[in-house]
């Protein structure tokens, strides 16, 4: 029989970077439960169902400060695993984190997200594609760039968040172009434009509509007989990004893709989402706008997500 554990990924993936990486150096994968926010019997009472149900399935963290978050997301999490204790279907091997981060949610102002929802919601007629090409791309500036995996990671992997100014709307599942500073050696020519899966809503993580986000793993080429990098074959794209600092321009083309688009019609679909490293980045998301952005397409859905990522180790 399936297991039809809700592991709903339920508010996921703080608005921050560090929403990919373990709060504390140990924490991931940790058979036990953490907790870091303001006391409440609520949410005490969460992490308490919590633990009985968890076992070895992972750590759930609860990092906020902010009240109304944390409570919402205290429910979620206790909603969730009360789903699980009621079917009898305690997951024993394979699971995923759940992960509440603090200000996820606009819940401080307490207004919907819906100004850049299609009529209906779901309606997918008007995505945007290709609106910037390779002779005419749109230039970016970086926002913020932060390694988000822990010193003992196989790689180096950042998150960079990107200022549009609302000029380069998106869809979830779309990829976004981008064009490395430079040419080719060989010839002189451009670089090649490099697609990387956009790892945000369309409201971007700052809820705005201004921003949008990437997950990049540096590329590198380690030379056995130098025992060293070789710098002549390092990614020249995903180095250029991790490299950006704030104020950087990036020039971009897209958004590209209709393949990976959320399937928003029916808000009972079930979805199954299977990742190893930055292939998160489409999923991340998903989660998102499934479950922790205040709009008619997550207030409507109803059905279950699974999200299964595979990483070298914790730290990755």
């Amino acid at each position: 029989t399936m297991v039809k554990l809700t592991l709903a990924l339920t508010a996921v993936l703080a608005t921050s970077a560090a929403a990919f990486a373990p709060a504390a150096k140990n924490q991931a994968f940790r058979a036990d439960v953490s907790l870091d926010m303001a006391n409440g019997a609520k949410r005490k009472a969460a992490v308490e169902i919590i633990k009985k149900a968890a076992g070895a399935v992972g750590t759930v963290a609860l990092a906020t400060a902010a009240v109304p978050p944390a409570a919402f997301a205290a429910k979620k999490a206790a909603e969730v695993v009360e789903t699980a204790d009621n079917t009898k279907n305690i997951v024993t091997a394979g699971a995923a984190a759940v992960v509440a981060g603090g200000a996820f949610l606009a819940l401080n102002n307490g207004g919907k997200q819906d100004f850049l929802e299609a009529d209906p919601y779901w309606d997918q007629s008007t995505v945007p594609v290709n609106v910037y090409k390779n002779k005419a791309p749109f230039t970016g500036k970086v926002v913020s760039t932060k390694r988000i995996v822990g010193p003992k990671a196989t790689g180096e992997t950042c998150h960079i968040v990107i200022d549009h100014k609302g000029d380069f709307p998106y869809w979830e599942g779309q990829s976004w172009g981008v064009i490395p500073p430079g040419v080719r050696e060989k010839d002189g020519k451009p670089h090649a434009v490099r697609l990387y899966s956009i790892a945000s809503t369309r409201y971007g993580d700052d809820m705005t509509g201004n921003t949008g986000s990437l997950c990049v793993r540096r590329a590198t080429y380690w030379d056995p007989e130098l025992k060293a990098d070789d710098p002549a074959k390092k990614g020249i794209c995903s180095n250029f990004l991790c490299d950006t600092e704030p104020g950087a321009e990036v020039q971009m083309t897209g958004p590209a893709g209709k393949v990976m688009l959320l399937p928003e019609e029916d808000p009972n679909t079930d979805y199954i989402m299977v990742a190893t490293g930055t292939g998160i980045a489409p999923y991340r998301g998903f989660v998102r706008r499934l479950f922790t952005e205040n709009t008619p397409a997550a207030n409507a859905y109803k059905g279950q997500a699974w999200l299964f990522l595979g990483v070298a180790n914790s730290d990755a």
